[in-house]
C-alpha cells in the first residue's frame, strides 16, 4: 500500500475480531514506532505491548473514550518523559504512534488511540516507573468487518484544503 493512499484511507478501528495477531506482525508494528523520528533524536518514547485481556480490559476503563482497548488482540501503551518539560515530546510519541498505525493498516491490522486520563491506576496496572508519564494508548487487532480497512472515507468528512490552507501569511494584507 503506497504512504498516501494509507493516509487516506486510515480511519479508527473500535470494534475488533478475536483473531490473534502473530507476534511477528505486533513486532513489527511496534518496530516501526521505535524507528519513528523525534526531536534532536531523542526517541522519548518507551513502549509497553500489552496482550493480557485482563489488563487491557482494566486499561479500558481508564480514558472516557477508551473502551475499544477490552477488545484489542493487543495495545500499546506509549510512555514519555514529562510532556510539561519539552513541547516536542508529545509531538514526538504522536509520531511514533502514526508511524505504528500505519504500519498496522499495510498489514490488515485495525487501531484506535486511547486517551488514559487516570494515569497513576495506569501505573499500578503496568508498574512503569516514576519518570514516565502515561497519556496516550493504542489499540490493535483485526476489525470486526474487515471492509472497513478498504472502504473509501465518507464524503464530508475532513475540511477542504481551501478552508484550513494558507500560504504566505493567514491573510493576505492588501
Amino acid at each position: 500500500m503506497e504512504v498516501s493512499e494509507a493516509i487516506r484511507m486510515k480511519r479508527a478501528i473500535r470494534r475488533f475480531s478475536a483473531r490473534l495477531i502473530d507476534e511477528d506482525t505486533m513486532m513489527t508494528i511496534i518496530n516501526s514506532g521505535r524507528r519513528a523520528q523525534s526531536a534532536k533524536n531523542r526517541q522519548p518514547w518507551r513502549f509497553i505491548a500489552i496482550r493480557e485481556r485482563t489488563i487491557l480490559e482494566s486499561l479500558s476503563t481508564l480514558g472516557t473514550y477508551a473502551g475499544h482497548l477490552a477488545g484489542a488482540g493487543f495495545g500499546v501503551a506509549i510512555l514519555t518523559p514529562d510532556p510539561a518539560d519539552r513541547w516536542s515530546i508529545m509531538f514526538d510519541a504522536g509520531q511514533a504512534a502514526a508511524y505504528m498505525q500505519l504500519t498496522a493498516l499495510a498489514h490488515g491490522v485495525g487501531s484506535c488511540l486511547a486517551t488514559i486520563y487516570e494515569p497513576e491506576k495506569a501505573r499500578a496496572l503496568l508498574g512503569f516507573p516514576s519518570e514516565y508519564h502515561l497519556n496516550v494508548m493504542i489499540s490493535f487487532g483485526y476489525p470486526v468487518n474487515e471492509q472497513e480497512l478498504s472502504t473509501s472515507p465518507k464524503a464530508g468528512g475532513r475540511h477542504s484544503m481551501e478552508d484550513i490552507t494558507h500560504f504566505d501569511l493567514w491573510q493576505k494584507v492588501s
